[in-house]
């Protein structure tokens, strides 16, 4: 069985376009209806034959226009190879110079004509040569835009730095493999400034690495300073402690004067005007001037006798440890009112005797402390003192009407001025209690302790 040709869609076209001439032709040049195209005989013959003729001259129209359309772009192609601002070299595989356009010839300062088959790697120089081989190896070898930086040397032996890239390109001459590298120089002015730019790129390295030897010297002194700053609150809370301690031993120091004076100094007085009243009944009638003087020592050392129970109440009252706080702090509230006249009162829940001895000292001292801050500074006419109970602590308020102050500024001051404060606070958290004062015009002033009960709760349920 006989095979039917294949026809190309593009024959197909030419002849129908060819056909479509030829009857346009024949309408052309005679009236009447158009002839059927014959079937067979030499006038079919004829016919295939003008139809194959027309379609060689649209052939030739047509490839004379994709000649005259391939030389247009062939120019262009050639004008913006030739006129590139940067060089294109052709190599193949053994490094020779297959094209060259005329900015590497002028780069070169060779004609373009003595470059073709000549070794590009002699216009390197030596010293960079075994560079340039392997940035040409790597071309060949698969490396996705591979560049280079080196130098070329014109035919008149001088060297000028250039910019290298390559790509592998598809085959020109068969099987032949090649490459094009192109290489860009720069200007004097470009030059300058990409000097300027590596100089500046340099300083700005070193202000980089100067900067982070700067931070790293900043963190390292922000380490040092945490350091110091744990140390200092180390030394801090050793200073607490040890403050506590000194308070601590100041109230035992006090306690132990308190009782020498009234066991042992107290008791000499007594027994001196005992003996001087023994004295005086044995002098007589008719010593009258002896017994006036003799009177007289006794006044002196009865007044002695009150001077050093003043003295004791003061450093340690002994009502404290006897009877309580509550008969401690009646005893000082009413020989305040008697020296200051300053009207009191207290008001206290009985509870209040279960704390230790340390935390009673505690209050005693507060409202001893503050009771002196109003009669030095407050010019108050009535002291209030209320002890009560609080969220499972004891909660102390002396509260005078007297002349307000600026707390923050008291406790911010240098000096003496602030020390009564502090000593209170001081002493409120050494029982681990807190501290505070209120202080506002036309309303007074409130000393506020508050001291957790829960030693108290403790030593009541183990008893």
């Amino acid at each position: 069985m006989r095979r039917k040709p294949i026809v190309s869609e593009s024959a197909n076209r030419l002849r129908r376009s060819a056909e479509a001439q030829l009857k346009g032709g024949r309408k052309s040049q005679r009236e009447g209806p158009v002839r059927q195209k014959p079937e067979v005989g030499p006038q079919r013959l004829l016919h295939e034959l003008e139809v194959h003729k027309i379609e060689l001259e649209l052939q030739n129209a047509e490839l004379r226009k994709a000649r005259d359309e391939l030389e247009v772009a062939v120019e262009k192609y050639t004008d913006l190879y030739d006129f590139a601002p940067v060089g294109y070299f052709s190599l193949d595989e053994q490094g020779l110079i297959l094209e060259a356009n005329l900015r590497a010839a002028i780069l070169l300062g060779v004609e373009r004509r003595q470059l073709l088959n000549r070794r590009f790697a002699l216009f390197v120089p030596l010293a960079q040569r075994a560079g340039f081989l392997t940035f040409f190896e790597s071309v060949f070898e698969g490396s996705e835009k591979p560049t280079w930086e080196g130098s070329l040397l014109k035919g008149d032996g001088n060297a000028f730095p250039a910019d290298f890239r390559a790509t592998l390109a598809s085959s020109l001459r068969g099987t032949r493999r090649w490459c094009r590298i192109a290489v860009l120089v720069m200007s004097a002015e470009a030059q300058s400034r990409m000097e300027a730019l590596v100089s500046a790129n340099h300083e700005l390295k070193l202000e980089v690495a100067r900067r982070e030897a700067t931070e790293k010297a900043l963190q390292e002194s922000q380490r040092v300073q945490g350091k110091l700053l744990d140390r200092a609150c180390v030394m801090q809370e050793e200073l607490r402690h040890l403050s506590h301690q000194i308070l601590h031993v100041q109230e035992e120091e006090r306690k132990r004067i308190s009782r020498e004076l009234h066991d042992q100094i107290a008791q000499t007085l007594v027994g001196l005007n005992v003996h001087l009243a023994a004295l005086t009944q044995g002098a007589g009638k008719s010593s009258k001037g002896l017994n006036q003087r003799i009177a007289r020592a006794q006044k002196i050392v009865e007044e002695s006798v009150n001077i050093v129970h003043q003295f004791a109440r003061e450093l340690r009252p002994t009502v404290l440890d006897d009877l309580g706080l509550i008969p401690a702090l009646h005893a000082h509230l009413k020989a305040f009112a008697t020296q200051t006249g300053v009207r009191t009162h207290l008001t206290a829940f009985a509870a209040v005797e279960a704390l230790d001895a340390a935390k009673r000292t505690v209050l005693y001292r507060i409202a001893q402390e503050a009771l002196s801050n109003v009669a030095r500074h407050a010019e108050a006419n009535r002291v209030e003192v209320t002890i009560q109970r609080v969220q499972g602590a004891a909660r102390m308020e002396i509260t005078d009407d007297g002349k307000s102050f600026d707390v923050e500024r008291v406790l911010h001051a240098k000096g003496n001025e602030r020390l009564g404060l502090l000593g209170m606070r001081e002493r409120v958290e050494m029982v681990r209690g807190t501290f505070g004062i209120q202080s506002a015009p036309g309303q007074g002033t409130t000393v506020r302790v508050e001291i957790p009960l829960a030693s108290a709760r403790k030593r009541g349920r183990s008893k």
